[in-house]
């Protein structure tokens, strides 16, 4: 059975997730601050801590060193009121396993309790190169959760962003992340992509590299972005022919989003520049001409 730790018990955040955290087969006890979460600590073991949404990253990161003291195996989901860049860095460097800021979502949080607990080797799926709060380089090993988890930190580092633009720019980076991952690593645990998040005065830059050999955009005829401009879903038909699943709309989707979409000349090398001006969408609004959701298949 996997068993949780949360800190806190009177508020109604705390309340909620563990509500949430029943419903997804987690059992889990409360503890009344961190001095009291030690002590449940040393007595028993844990497979995941939920510090509190009350406390700073500052203070949760100072309890995880001492926790990891006693439990070096324990996985931490850091919740706090709010977040900075150099928090987000901070909680990298010391192997959070996602690092979450209000307003919470108790079904969210559980489920990425639930799916923490029953990791074993997840310590080096995010190494950190270099970082600072305008510029972090990464990289990571090819999982889906791996990337799920990557977009939820990146996500907090851009939170200064008005929510629409902040949105849209996360998803268009997940799904070029997932291609890469999909397509030029075969989701293949063992192979590393590499992601650089930059903001700057004017523009927030990704950066993906895959090890993949690379694609032309006129030579993907499953993907929607090659389809001509009469024939908007020429992609389907021949995705149905390969029997391949439905999808394929994620670098649309992503091109329609950000400003720039640049490659590589091999093409396992992505740029992704949204321009920031007195319009906090950009130069131009863009709207994906799809409808999509964190579940839509990619590339």
């Amino acid at each position: 059975m996997r068993q949780v730790l949360m800190i806190g018990t009177d508020s109604d955040v705390n309340r909620a997730i563990g509500e949430a955290l029943t419903k997804a087969g987690c059992t889990f006890e409360c503890a009344a601050g961190d001095a009291d979460a030690l002590r449940r600590i040393r007595r028993e073991s844990f497979d995941v801590l939920l510090t509190s949404p009350l406390t700073t990253v500052e203070e949760d990161l100072a309890l995880l060193q001492e926790v990891r003291s006693i439990r070096p195996g324990v996985k931490a989901i850091v919740l706090a009121p709010q977040s900075t860049p150099d928090d987000v860095i901070a909680a990298l460097r010391a192997h959070v396993f996602v690092c979450l800021t209000s307003p919470f979502e108790p079904l969210e949080v559980a489920e990425i309790a639930s799916r923490a607990a029953a990791e074993t080797d997840w310590r080096s799926d995010i190494e950190v190169l270099s970082a600072r709060s305008g510029w972090v380089s990464l990289r990571v090993n090819c999982r889906m959760l791996t990337a799920e988890r990557l977009v939820t930190f990146l996500r907090e580092m851009r939170s200064d962003l008005p929510p629409v633009a902040h949105e849209s720019l996360m998803l268009a980076f997940r799904e070029v992340l997932m291609n890469a991952m999909e397509h030029g690593a075969k989701f293949d645990p063992e192979k590393i992509v590499e992601v650089a998040a930059v903001r700057t005065a004017r523009a927030i830059v990704f950066y993906v590299r895959d090890p993949g050999t690379g694609f032309s955009l006129g030579a993907i005829p499953h993907a929607a972005v090659s389809n001509p401009p009469d024939h908007p879903t020429v992609h389907l038909e021949w995705r149905e022919a390969q029997g391949m699943r439905a999808g394929g709309y994620g670098l649309l989707m992503a091109r329609n989003v950000v400003d720039e979409l640049m490659y590589s000349e091999v093409g396992n090398e992505v740029l992704l520049i949204k321009h920031m001006s007195d319009n906090p969408m950009g130069h131009t609004e863009k709207v994906a001409p799809v409808e999509l959701n964190e579940r839509t298949p990619t590339l």
